[in-house]
């Protein structure tokens, strides 16, 4: 395919010359001047180091990386702060990380440098050292110790020296998960924390004497830093798109219904008069009508000029519907095209049509689209379509098979996905594999399945006794048995009566124990009811008093067989451990309760001895309580997985709280058995125990140290390994200065090992086992790990000794086993050691058989015990004497000193293992050779397996397994390429590539992001990108209206001068001037973003309004920490409990309110420690924090530390649990407004934001909000009418997100000057719920959404007042007015202008049937009473019903309206008295005299301006604009309160919908937020 292009004929420029003569008037190009938009994003704070941010990225990858780049940077020829540029201090700090990076690690982190993605993480440490007093120090970079603070080396040095005689305890130091600990550190030990910068030299000294000291374990080494300021401009960020949305209706076909000449192109149509004022006819000065009409021979070749000349000019021209429809498979075949050019033209052309696509559609509309192309997209979008379930112009983006959103693309992430990648390419492609075989590999799906919690443990176990069978027994016969019953509606919660055992309620209790009750009440309850669900019993072995437990059990078994029911003994139990008050759990009771179970003359003493011949089943007990590995009772196990509950007050404490437990846990079960029937893996033929016990999570045995498997769990085999050399007598000393890292890597080929005595096999298993002989524990693990070798295959034993070397204990059993692995081959050193460990106690009597030629070789193995010390503190961070199991490079441990890990727990870490990775990796690695899918092939089809050592295995298995567990999508087969796939192969050859494919539509909303973002990662990933064109086949409108700039680069950039330029922004250039454009920012989710600095209106922008440039500022406010609570007690989210953030001596500085859609909460901070905890008051009181995910609480900490430390989201999970005394409080009750307290202060409030108290009664709250200069100039006439006719004070609230600098600036002043209170309110929108595009459709969701978080709990009515409202009224009647039990309260449409009946769309299709004979409110002015919102979740509601609205593009068109209009049967609306709000365009003229409130509707028949209506309509509105425009005027000239701060004036406004005021504006210091 070749691009259309239009040529130009040197004889049509000399026929142009001759009209110029004839007195058209040439085009002054030079008159026209250059204008453009940009912008760009800065945070906060000001530029941080680069050093410092290489150091913190380094930290990301690899601890030992870290400390490897400080000691590189401190070994500098010449110290940082002695170089001269930036650009000098950039390649030394590049030179050092190349040395400890492969290439394309380092090429990320060039990129992470220019995205500065580290600096809130600097930005952190700094604040921490800010809160601990380091900027009151008189020297930059000093050392915290022993409670002072030190800048002297010498003081310093003297302090180290008596480091013994300060007791740790009481000169402690709060760290945090992220401090930089030094390796050998000893954290038990007393605390020094380096404060400085590194690269300066005095960090360097006082480092070298620090590490001295952690190297011998007399201190626990951290750094942190505190950054010198410099007085640098604040910090560029990028990573994230502006967009200049489309205002106005140029792309309507509106032209289709007038005639046209016929196409230029028709040189023998008959010549006709062309219209000389036809837009389309005058470009650049030329007036292509006024040409044809003159030289009509010259039609055609003037029509391709006028094409021509239109296609460039920066002018937008109206399309026909009929042009509209191909644009999207046009463009798509505009960029295969550009494939033919070679390079990565192809992803260059996609840019930028993406980007600028209302600019491109006029060349677009030209291209050809052959038949071969269309028919293989077509073919290939019903692949798409039935493989993947993406419809025509869906995205879809694949990296390494990880699915990525492409539409909400968080680059962050996605880098950071890439960041994970690329080491282990780069260690399978050091290992010699093909790309073929390493893209297979890193498409595994490897991971687990299933959560800790999730496991469980087989039921069919002899040791339960079952109370009922719903199978056999006979009062469950006549309920169905087919398991289609499950699919039968019910209502929520309610269990099916199904004739199968799906459900099962098993019970372990300590029969001695009074805490047994409830479990075995409700199991009473669930057999007396008959419940569908099987109950069963174990009586657990081991109470404290075995007498009391032996009479228990035996009573039990006796009633068993006595009553032949085990339902009977089972009666008799819950009577006995559920007595009355006055009643004592003791043999007496036992036996009196016995008795009405027994004949006079049987003789209960004898039935209740330990030696009965009832007292049986404890032994089965026993084991079967092993496995479940708690010894906490009681314990419910539901399908045999446990209800894990650690709060302070657990499910099992009472009946209640247990009944709600098992509900929800069945519903889970309930839902898993549906899918299964659904999908015909569970059909009647199934046993449902024998289903239910094969499914994958049903595991022999129950530990966490195995099940709960996390990535952090693996060591790194990828260091840099030393000489062999090291691992000898006189050279060990060296192996202090390797990291952790290199120091594996060192010893990993030097390791011995126990293998299976026989034919040598393939080794899948490699285990090393730690731990100091001398201990008991220490050698039962290390023979349960041999004898589980010799049963099982492929498996190898190497044993790493850890003894404390301070100590004088005999080593000689250390040394034996160490000395037989060297002396002896494998098999006969295995079968050794083996018997040596079986003769348990020899060690203790030392009387040990030793063999006698390891006799002479056991003095020379000091050295090799000190080297395995180095290896267990450095690479395996274990204590001397900790017992570990590193089993295939996972770490599992240390173990608890009563902790075992039997050889059951080795078979239950094979077989997790096999299930999480090692089958997986088989069915790859041990074959011999794989073909691959013809869509994803390489250079060759096929690969040839290579041959891995087991080291290399190793390797492999250390660099998959420790990666984040993703979802893998393969492409689906049968792809048809030769058409329509851009296929970009990658750009190094001798480099592992990431494979990452792309499925688009080029005229989208994706492709606007995903092409600049494609282009860096050519440059900075190596990577071979796959592009399948995804095109609608027809359009019926412009499939994209917007410009678009994504801002990101791939390196830092500098001047000539080697200084740091300002950073990335966006740049619009060669925009059409005509058009109305709105500026978005497309930014990370978690960013809360501001406009600080923007002369122009940027949600009205018109180029041809502006001179030059218009530009605008925004900083980076706040960074959002998000997070879900969950009530364990009532199993549903806490409705309304208030959390606060702060820090220890300022604890509220930010507080918020948990919804009830998905317990969701979110609060605004910035990098730094911070403290988060439940509200004083209501919350505190009825609740508790009992657990809590994501968050960087050390261990033994009683606060709940948050460190936001990345500009990525941070999104953290709370259990709370009601208090034992508060089970039956509400938070949100009604008549109990002072305990509910608080005010939410993460809002930010102008006059001392949360530290007011409740706001008094008389107070009335307006919130309303604004976009744009124009709404913002009405909003202060709203304000002024509102202060004019309302008598209490009044305090407005307005929605932040979208109001400019200029608005900001003047707000303190009308405070001042009117007597009102203001707060800007401020929530980002969820990520979970369905968002809106178009900026006017978010912020109608504003309007109605988030009423019951954005506002804090003290308020209790607050009435919404549209910006281009006039209030004549006193609003104290609205507060006043009763509500009838509705929530709020809307002004129905007027009925009274009848001329206006066809465009009443409430009387007819959906609205008429849907309302029911109700009225259709307008959403200009709405009263809520918040108290009554809240307390039946309205807010909840309305959210849960636009999530499933909004899917539909189509529907809630005025989304502030329609939404409480739809949702009136399910939130009622009080109907306001019509006076409420008068608007013209509904009702009629007579009723305006009694109007309280006039709108300025649009009207859609008359399309009437706003300003002009608004003074033809409302007489006091003039006299309100100038009031405000003097009191601009003060201000500006500095008349108001002696103020020389230039501030907002506004000029004369013409009649016209936009506010293009040309103001100047700086913000007000003394109006500072929170």
């Amino acid at each position: 395919m070749k691009p259309t292009g239009v040529i130009v004929s040197v004889v049509i420029l000399v026929n142009l010359s001759f009209t110029w003569a004839n007195n058209v008037d040439p085009p002054k190009r030079d008159d026209k001047k250059s204008k453009s938009v940009t912008t760009y994003v800065s945070a906060k704070w000001e530029t941080t180091p680069i050093v410092l941010e290489l150091a913190e990225y380094l930290a990301g990858e690899n601890t030992d990386l870290f400390w490897s780049f400080v000691n590189g940077i401190n070994s500098l020829k010449t110290s940082l702060d002695n170089l001269e540029t930036d650009k000098q201090v950039y390649d030394a700090c590049i030179g050092v990380a190349s040395t400890l990076l492969a290439p394309a690690q380092l090429r990320m982190a060039k990129l992470a440098l220019s995205m500065h993605t580290s600096s809130p993480a600097v930005r952190m440490f700094d604040q921490v050292a800010t809160q601990n007093g380091a900027k009151e120090v008189e020297c930059s970079t000093f050392v915290a110790i022993a409670s002072m603070k030190i800048c002297d080396d010498v003081v310093l040095r003297d302090i180290l020296k008596s480091y013994d005689k300060y007791n740790a305890d009481e000169h402690k130091l709060d760290t945090y998960l992220l401090d930089h600990s030094y390796p050998s550190s000893d954290n038990k030990s007393l605390t020094a924390i380096l404060y400085g910068e590194l690269g300066m030299s005095d960090f360097t000294t006082k480092h070298k004497i620090l590490a001295t000291y952690a190297d011998i374990g007399a201190i626990n080494y951290v750094v942190r830093w505190n950054v010198k300021p410099r007085g640098k401009p604040k910090l560029r960020l990028s990573g994230y798109g502006v967009e200049l949305q489309l205002k106005s209706t140029e792309y309507k076909s509106q032209d289709d219904t007038t005639p046209k000449e016929a196409d230029a192109g028709d040189a023998g149509a008959p010549s006709e008069e062309e219209d000389e004022n036809d837009p389309q006819n005058q470009i650049d000065g030329f007036n292509f009508g006024r040409l044809k009409n003159l030289f009509p021979a010259l039609r055609t070749p003037l029509e391709r000029f006028r094409q021509h000349l239109s296609e460039a000019s920066e002018e937008l021209a109206p399309l026909k519907i009929w042009q509209m429809q191909g644009l999207s498979m046009q463009a798509a075949a505009a960029v295969v095209d550009a494939h033919d050019s070679g390079g990565d033209e192809s992803l260059r052309v996609l840019t930028s049509i993406a980007q600028n696509f209302p600019m491109q559609t006029k060349s677009l509309i030209h291209v050809n689209v052959p038949r071969t192309f269309r028919e293989e997209v077509l073919y290939n979008q019903d692949i798409f379509s039935s493989a993947l379930g993406l419809r025509p112009a869906e995205p879809l983006l694949l990296v390494s098979g990880a699915q990525y959103d492409a539409e909400e693309l968080d680059v962050l992430s996605l880098l950071a996905a890439l960041r994970e990648d690329i080491g282990p390419m780069n260690t399978l492609h050091a290992l010699g594999m093909s790309k073929n075989l390493i893209n297979n590999l890193m498409s595994l799906e490897l991971g687990e399945s299933y959560t800790w919690e999730e496991y469980g443990l087989d039921i069919r176990d002899t040791a339960i006794t079952w109370l009922n069978d719903l199978e056999t027994d006979e009062r469950y016969r006549r309920w169905p048995s087919s398991y289609m019953e499950l699919l039968r509606p019910t209502y929520p919660g309610m269990l099916r009566n199904l004739r199968r055992n799906i459900y099962n309620y098993v019970i372990v209790i300590d029969p001695t124990s009074p805490f047994s009750g409830p479990p075995l009440k409700l199991g009473e309850t669930l057999l007396k009811h008959a419940t569908p669900v099987r109950v069963g019993l174990v009586l657990a072995t081991g109470s404290d008093d075995p007498i009391l437990e032996a009479a228990i059990r035996s009573a039990f078994n006796f009633v068993a067989q006595e009553k032949n029911s085990n339902r009977e003994a089972f009666y008799f139990l819950s009577q006995l451990l559920n007595p009355n008050p006055d009643e004592t759990l003791d043999l007496e009771l036992v036996k009196k309760y016995l008795k009405k179970y027994t004949k006079p003359h049987i003789d209960t003493v004898e039935i209740m001895a330990e030696d009965s011949e009832y007292n049986f089943g404890g032994q089965l007990a026993q084991e079967f309580i092993s496995k479940i590995g708690s010894d906490k009772f009681p314990q419910v196990l539901i399908n045999g997985v446990p209800l894990w509950d650690e709060g302070p007050s657990p499910a099992t404490s009472s009946v209640e709280l247990l009944e709600e437990a098992l509900v929800t846990a069945l519903s889970r079960h309930t839902g898993r058995f549906q899918r299964a029937v659904f999908r015909g893996e569970l059909t009647d033929v199934e046993d449902a125990t024998e289903y239910l016990m094969k499914q994958p999570h049903i595991v022999p045995r129950l530990n966490r140290r195995v099940l709960a498997a996390e990535s952090s769990q693996y060591l790194d085999l990828g260091g840099v390994a030393a000489s062999s050399e090291l691992f000898s007598e006189d050279k060990v000393h060296r192996l202090m200065h390797l990291t952790g890292r290199d120091a594996l890597a060192t010893a990993l080929p030097v390791l011995k090992y126990f293998t299976k005595p026989g034919k040598s096999e393939k080794i899948l298993q490699t285990i090393w086992v730690t731990g100091d002989l001398n201990n008991k524990a220490s050698r039962d693990l290390l023979r349960d790990a041999l004898t589980f070798m010799r049963e099982s295959g492929g498996t190898r034993v190497a044993f790493i000794p850890n003894v404390d070397g301070s100590s004088n204990a005999d080593q000689s059993l250390n040394k034996v086993v160490l000395a037989a692995l060297t002396a002896l081959e494998s098999g006969p050193a295995t079968k050794y050691v083996a018997q040596l460990l079986e003769d348990e106690g020899c060690h203790e009597r030392q009387d040990c058989d030793i063999l006698p030629e390891l006799v002479p070789a056991l003095n020379k193995y000091d050295w090799v015990l000190k080297a395995s010390r180095v290896l267990c503190a450095r690479s395996f961070k274990l204590r001397p004497g900790a017992r570990a199991v590193v089993h295939n490079t996972r770490m599992i441990g240390p173990f608890l000193d009563d902790e075992k890990f039997t050889l059951d727990d080795f078979l239950l870490l094979e077989r997790f293992t096999n299930q999480l990775y090692a089958d997986k990796l088989s069915e790859v690695l041990d074959k011999k050779k794989v073909t691959k899918n013809e869509v994803v092939e390489d250079d060759d089809d096929e690969y040839e397996i290579v041959e891995l050592t087991n080291e290399d295995r190793l390797k492999v298995i250390s660099v998959l397994a420790s990666r984040s567990p993703k979802p893998r999508t393969p492409l689906p087969t049968g792809l048809r390429t030769e058409h329509s796939l851009v296929e970009l192969a990658p750009l190094i050859k001798n480099e592992a590539a990431v494979e990452i494919v792309a499925i688009l539509d080029p005229a989208s909303n994706a492709a606007q992001k995903l092409a600049p973002l494609l282009l860096v990662l050519r440059r900075v990933v190596n990577c071979r990108i796959k592009l399948f064109m995804n095109p609608q086949d027809k359009n019926s409108d412009m499939p994209l209206k917007s410009f678009y700039r994504y801002v990101l680069e791939p390196e830092l950039q500098f001047t000539s001068e080697g200084a740091l330029t300002g950073g990335a922004l966006a740049r619009f250039s060669h925009l059409p001037h005509a058009p109305l454009l709105s500026m978005e920012l497309r930014t990370p989710p978690n960013w809360l973003v501001e406009c600080v600095k923007s002369v122009y209106d940027l949600d009205n922008i018109r180029l041809a309004d502006v001179d030059t440039v218009v530009h605008s500022e925004f900083e980076l406010e706040y960074l959002l920490l998000e997070g879900h609570a969950w009530d364990t007690t009532l199993a549903t989210p806490p409705r309304g409990l208030q959390l606060i953030l702060g820090t220890r001596e300022n604890p509220d500085i930010m507080d918020t309110i948990v919804m009830a859609n998905l317990g969701y909460f979110q609060l605004k901070a910035n990098p730094g420690a911070w403290i988060l905890r439940l509200r004083p008051g209501r919350s505190d009181e009825i609740y508790e924090i009992i657990d809590h995910e994501n968050t960087d609480t050390p261990a033994g900490s009683e606060d709940i530390q948050v460190l936001m430390s990345s500009f990525r989201s941070h999104v953290i999970k709370l259990r709370v649990s009601k208090k034992p005394d508060k089970q039956h409080l509400d938070l949100l009750v009604e008549n109990d407004d002072k305990s509910s307290g608080g005010i939410w202060n993460s809002i930010a409030s102008s006059f001392g934001g949360g530290d007011e108290q409740e706001a008094e009664d008389e107070t009335i709250n307006v919130f309303s909000v604004a976009s744009g200069h124009l709404y913002e100039r009405f909003l202060r006439i709203m304000m002024l009418s509102v202060l004019k006719h309302t008598k209490s004070p009044v305090k407005f609230w307005f929605l932040k997100n979208y109001l400019s600098p200029s608005l900001k600036d003047i707000l303190p002043y009308m405070a001042q000057e009117y007597g009102f209170q203001y707060e800007l309110v401020q929530y980002q929108w969820p990520r979970w719920l369905q968002r809106q595009r178009d900026r006017q459709r978010t912020i109608w969701g504003y309007k109605i959404l988030f009423l019951d978080v954005l506002f804090p709990l003290y308020v209790k009515k607050i009435i919404f007042v549209d910006a281009d409202q006039i209030v004549r009224a006193d609003l104290k009647e609205l507060v006043n007015l009763d509500l009838g039990g509705a929530p709020y309260g809307y002004t129905p449409f007027c009925d009274s202008r009848k001329e206006m009946e066809g465009f009443r769309f409430w009387k007819q299709g959906y609205w008429r049937n849907h309302l029911q004979g109700r009225s259709y409110h307008i959403s200009a002015l709405y009263v809520v009473d918040l108290k009554r919102f809240r307390r039946i979740a309205a807010g909840d509601r309305l959210r849960g019903q636009y999530q499933a609205l909004s899917q539909d593009p189509n529907s809630l068109s005025n989304l502030d309206q329609d939404l409480p209009n739809n949702m009136i049967h399910q939130v009622a609306i009080k109907s306001l008295p019509q006076e409420w709000l008068w608007c013209e365009t509904w009702c009629d003229n007579d009723s305006k005299k009694y109007a309280k409130t006039i709108d300025l509707c649009n009207n859609p028949m008359t399309k009437e301006a706003k300003l002009s209506a608004a003074m033809r309509i409302v007489p006091e509105w003039k006299e309100y604009d100038d009031e405000i425009k003097a009191l601009q005027a003060r201000v500006r000239r500095g008349l108001y309160q002696s103020s020389d701060h230039e501030q907002e004036i506004e000029s004369p406004q013409s009649e016209t919908p936009t506010d293009d005021s040309h103001v100047t504006s700086k913000t007000h210091e003394e109006h500072t937020e929170l």
